[in-house]
């Protein structure tokens, strides 16, 4: 039952000839329950076990969590694409239709693909011959990864306005006629029935401890807590009594037994600088991340790494984080240093030690955070991917921290009147940071901006909830030019490297669903795009 890229992957090879995902699987389109090699596939241990690792095959896809929702993230203000590309600026500039393909057209689709595995395994599973043990677990895997599924489709594509949510497809209406399914009133309802399978999933999974290596990267309790306290965090912009859910779910994960913790011996720099690597791959903070190695994993490592790493490996250049972000940081936050490469940094890359420079950023940064697998001599192979054409590394990505969590606490507490300095202080302290009284919403913007960076926690989306889009795209971006991009003492002069955008709530607090999705499902496309 291990979960590894390599295992995973061979499994979804062998279950497309069963036809069990090879027609379009997602909820417009399913495969015939009545094929026999369907019917026939619920027998055994293996085939549930098959079914349930199939899950995992689009967590590393470059349009999920590679790049694909990444790039909607790029559209705030931390950063800029980086390089020019037609498709990812109109992105950015909130000029798009759902047409474009490529980059995030497969966003959607892809997700419900999952959720249509999700939906198999809980059709299915409790009525096959195999032990309590293992149909608990697979059926919490289940629940988990269709409410994972859910919450980012749903707070992407969906709203309590102009729009409705979108679809929800479950075991029960899944073989529907495609072309039925409509999209519910609110985004709320999504909501609901994402908590609905998180409680369930968190009911039959184990704790994290309770693992064995062999089986590390399958979700568990903490991961469904998180889930529910970042849900009921999105939910209470439209219903401020769901900030109680928010503390008590982010309580649960503190309190379930497996040790969550900040990653804290004292040392701010260090403590900062290896969080972000693979040597915490699977410790105390990292509540969900996407399963990385040399073979496959998220490719967002290489991807935010210098245009042709300095003729080393092959960067891709995207993603560069803006003067703005970088100037947000405080003079003494060990986090500075560790997120954002500034021209004259000191860094290791291929064993080599160089002060940073770069001839393509187009903004004069890079981030750092997803450096540490690149500082080894002869990397490759052992901690890089030998294919610089999916660039992962030995990190896995963070989709979850338990930084997030303390966050997300202090967020609902502030916003529901109460004392949020606790929660945010252990995270400022981490950092090497002095303690605030009576915090505010600005000092939690504040914190989760730095601490966060550069992440999937998502800063665009943030500001989307909060409000504050609308007048922070209204500003440039800024960067640094320097004279002589090639020298790291050259001079710089700070200067608009993303012009002020024309951010327009009514309709862009989502994002277009993609055409052929609309095209074949017969849903209709968020009003104004």
């Amino acid at each position: 039952m291990k979960l590894n890229r390599i295992k995973t992957m061979s499994l979804v090879v062998g279950l497309a000839g069963l036809n069990l995902i090879t027609c379009s699987d997602d909820f417009t389109e399913v495969s015939p329950l009545g094929s026999t090699s369907y019917a026939n596939f619920w027998t055994s241990e293996q085939d549930a076990s098959e079914a349930v690792n199939s899950m995992y095959a689009y967590m590393t896809d470059q349009e999920m969590f590679s790049r694909g929702f990444f790039w909607y993230i790029n559209a705030s203000d931390d950063m800029i694409t980086g390089r020019i590309k037609a498709s990812a600026d109109n992105i950015k500039d909130f000029n798009i239709t759902g047409g474009e393909g490529g980059y995030t057209s497969t966003c959607y689709p892809n997700s419900y693909k999952v959720i249509r595995r999700a939906n198999d395994v809980i059709l299915n599973v409790p009525n096959m011959d195999i032990s309590e043990t293992l149909k608990n677990q697979y059926l919490g895997e289940a629940y988990f990864m269709r409410a994972f599924s859910y919450f980012w489709v749903a707070h992407t594509y969906g709203d309590d306005g102009n729009n409705g949510g979108v679809p929800i497809v479950t075991e029960e209406n899944m073989n529907d006629e495609p072309g039925s399914y409509s999209r519910p009133a609110s985004v709320v309802e999504n909501y609901k029935q994402i908590e609905a399978d998180l409680i369930k999933a968190a009911e039959l999974l184990p704790l994290f401890s309770d693992y064995s290596s062999e089986n590390y990267g399958r979700p568990h309790k903490d991961a469904a807590y998180a889930y529910m306290a970042k849900t009921n965090l999105y939910w209470a912009q439209y219903d401020a009594s769901r900030y109680a859910e928010v503390v008590k779910h982010a309580d649960a994960v503190t309190n379930s037994g497996s040790g969550r913790a900040l990653i804290n011996t004292g040392n701010p720099s260090q403590d900062y600088r290896e969080l972000h690597s693979h040597l915490n791959n699977w410790t105390s903070e990292y509540i969900w991340s996407v399963n990385s190695g040399v073979d496959k994993g998220s490719i967002l490592t290489g991807v935010m790494l210098e245009n042709k790493g300095w003729g080393k490996y092959n960067g891709w250049g995207y993603y560069t984080p803006s003067e703005g972000l970088y100037n947000e940081f405080e003079a003494d936050d060990a986090r500075k240093a560790v997120t954002v490469l500034n021209f004259g940094d000191d860094f290791t890359f291929f064993g080599e030690d160089r002060r940073y420079q770069s001839e393509n950023s187009l903004s004069g940064f890079q981030f750092n955070k997803y450096m540490y697998e690149f500082q080894f001599e002869n990397p490759i192979g052992t901690y890089l991917n030998s294919n610089g054409d999916d660039p992962s590394t030995v990190y896995n990505v963070p989709l979850m921290r338990y930084a997030e969590i303390l966050l997300m606490k202090a967020e609902a507490l502030i916003m529901d009147g109460n004392n949020g300095d606790a929660p945010l202080n252990m995270v400022r302290e981490r950092a090497g940071l002095p303690a605030i009284s009576n915090t505010t919403m600005a000092d939690l913007k504040h914190e989760r901006r730095v601490e966060l960076a550069g992440e999937f926690a998502n800063r665009h989306f943030d500001l989307v909830r909060w409000g504050d889009a609308a007048a922070t795209y209204a500003e440039p971006i800024y960067g640094r030019i320097y004279a002589d991009r090639s020298n790291p003492d050259s001079p710089y002069t700070s200067e608009i490297v993303w012009p002020a955008r024309n951010f327009d709530a009514s309709y862009m607090n989502v994002w277009p669903i993609p055409s052929t999705v609309i095209e074949s499902s017969g849903i209709p496309q968020n009003k104004g795009w």
